[in-house]
C-alpha cells in the first residue's frame, strides 16, 4: 500500500510539471478546432470498514476491510466547421484492498495473503450539438481482478426541450465472468495448496458468467432561477451465476453449503431530484429513490446535501443520507436456513437493515487557478457510514482538477 501511495504522489507531481511546462494558458475568447487536452483529474480515496458478520463465514466473525481506490481521467475537447463539440475522455482506476475475512476461505484461516489489486480501465466519447441542442455518447469499460472480470459498453443520448428542459436515455450492457472459488471444505483433496506468503493457490479455477442489461431514462426541467427538478428510471436485468462462491450457508443441522440464489434479477430503481437555490451562496440538493426488485427488496434511499460558499471561490458541503430495505427472500442468519430452501444466502447486504452517510466537503476553485498554477480544484472529501447489522466504515477522497 505504501507503494501505491508514493506512485499517486509521483504522478500528481508529475502532472502538476506537465502542465506547467507543457500547456500555456488560453486567455483569448475563441474555441479550438482541433481535439486537445482539455482537463486532467486525479482522484484518490481511503476507505476502511468493521464489521461482524462476515459471508464467508456464513454470517459471523469480523468482516474488516480496507481500500485505497487511484483514478485518472483525461478529458480532450474539440469542435469541428459547423461547431459540433467532441469530447473524448480516457480513464483508468487502480484499487488495492485487503479483508482479513478472506482468508477463511480455508476453514482453518489458513490464507493470510488477502490484498487484492482491481484495475479498470474506461473510454468514453460524446458528441454535441449545441444548435440541437442534443448529444450522443457511447463509451466501454473494463475491470480484472483475481476473481472477477467484466467488459462493459454503453450507448446514451440526450435532447433539451424548447421549455429548459431535458431528456436523457442510456442503454448499457455488462458481461462478467466469475471465478467459483469454493469454500475449502468443497474442493477435492489436494486442490488447495499454500504458497510463500501463505496464499492460498489453486491450480485452475473454473468461471461461470454474468450478465447484466441497464436501460436508464431521466428528465430534468429548470423550474425557475430557483428550482430545478429531475426524475429518474432505471429497468436492470441480470442473468447468469448472480452469487458468489467463497460464501457458506450454515444449516440448522450445523452443515453447511455455498449459497445458492435465483439466476435470474430484475430491479427497479425510481429516483426523484430537486435542487434549491436558497439565494447566491446556499444551495439545498435534495434526493429521494425507491427500489424494488424481484428478489423481495423493498428499500427506501433520502438524502439531501447543502453546500454554502464561504467566498466566490470556496465552498464547504455537509451531507446526510438515509437509507433502509427489507431482507430478501432468500436470507437467513447464521443456522437459521432448512435444507429444503431451494435458495439460501447469509449475505447481510441481502438483510433487513437501515443506514446513515454523513459527513462533509471542501471544494476550492479560484478563477487563476490554485497558487496561480493549473490546479483548478481541490476537493475534499470525509463520510461516516453506519448500518445497523453493526457494520461501520469512514471513507475520506480527494479529488485534484487541472484545466
Amino acid at each position: 500500500m505504501k507503494r501505491i501511495c508514493l506512485t499517486v504522489v509521483g504522478m500528481y507531481l508529475m502532472f502538476l510539471h506537465t502542465f506547467s511546462q507543457g500547456i500555456t494558458k488560453d486567455t483569448a475568447a475563441f474555441q479550438p478546432k482541433k481535439l486537445k487536452l482539455d482537463e486532467v483529474n486525479l482522484v484518490s480515496s481511503y476507505y476502511t470498514q468493521t464489521g461482524d458478520h462476515s459471508a464467508i463465514r456464513g454470517g459471523i466473525g469480523p468482516e474488516p476491510v480496507t481500500d485505497l481506490a487511484n483514478g485518472l481521467e483525461l478529458k480532450w475537447v474539440g469542435i469541428d466547421a459547423h461547431q459540433r463539440k467532441s469530447t473524448l475522455t480516457t480513464g483508468i482506476g487502480i484499487d488495492y484492498h485487503t479483508a482479513a475475512s478472506q482468508a477463511w476461505i480455508s476453514k482453518t484461516g489458513a490464507s493470510k495473503h488477502t490484498d487484492g489489486l482491481r484495475i479498470y480501465p474506461s473510454l468514453d466519447w460524446t458528441w454535441e450539438n449545441e444548435k440541437k441542442g442534443s448529444s450522443f455518447s457511447v463509451g466501454a469499460y473494463y475491470s480484472n481482478e483475481f476473481n472477477y472480470k467484466s467488459l462493459g459498453l454503453n450507448a446514451g443520448m440526450t435532447q433539451k426541450t424548447k421549455n429548459n428542459g431535458e431528456f436523457g436515455l442510456k442503454l448499457s450492457g455488462y458481461f462478467d465472468q466469475v471465478k467459483l472459488i469454493l469454500p475449502s471444505e468443497f474442493e477435492p483433496a489436494g486442490a488447495y495448496t499454500i504458497g510463500p506468503n501463505g496464499e492460498l493457490r489453486h491450480p485452475n479455477y473454473p468461471s461461470s458468467p454474468r450478465q447484466t442489461y441497464t436501460a436508464s431514462f431521466s428528465f430534468s426541467q429548470v423550474i425557475n432561477t430557483r428550482v430545478q427538478v429531475a426524475f429518474l428510471l432505471d429497468l436492470v436485468e441480470q442473468h447468469g451465476y448472480l452469487g458468489l462462491p467463497f460464501h457458506r450457508v450454515y444449516f440448522t443441522d450445523g452443515t453447511d453449503s455455498v449459497e445458492k440464489l435465483p439466476s435470474n434479477r430484475f430491479k427497479l430503481p425510481l429516483g426523484f431530484r430537486l435542487n434549491y437555490f436558497l439565494g447566491d451562496k446556499v444551495i439545498l440538493r435534495t434526493y429521494y429513490r425507491y427500489y424494488v426488485d424481484s428478489w423481495g427488496i423493498r428499500s427506501h434511499t433520502a438524502s439531501l446535501e447543502v453546500p454554502v460558499k464561504i467566498t466566490p471561490f470556496f465552498s464547504i458541503s455537509p451531507f446526510y443520507r438515509y437509507y433502509t430495505q427489507t431482507a430478501a427472500n432468500y436470507f437467513a442468519p447464521y443456522e437459521q436456513h432448512l435444507k429444503t430452501d431451494g435458495y439460501y444466502t447469509s449475505n447481510y447486504s441481502l438483510s433487513a437493515f437501515s443506514s446513515q452517510f454523513f459527513g462533509a466537503g471542501i471544494r476550492l476553485a479560484p478563477p487563476k487557478g490554485i497558487f496561480d498554477t493549473h490546479l483548478a480544484t481541490l476537493e475534499l472529501r470525509y463520510g461516516h457510514y453506519t448500518q445497523t447489522t453493526d457494520l461501520v466504515s469512514d471513507v475520506i477522497s480527494l479529488n485534484l482538477g487541472f484545466k
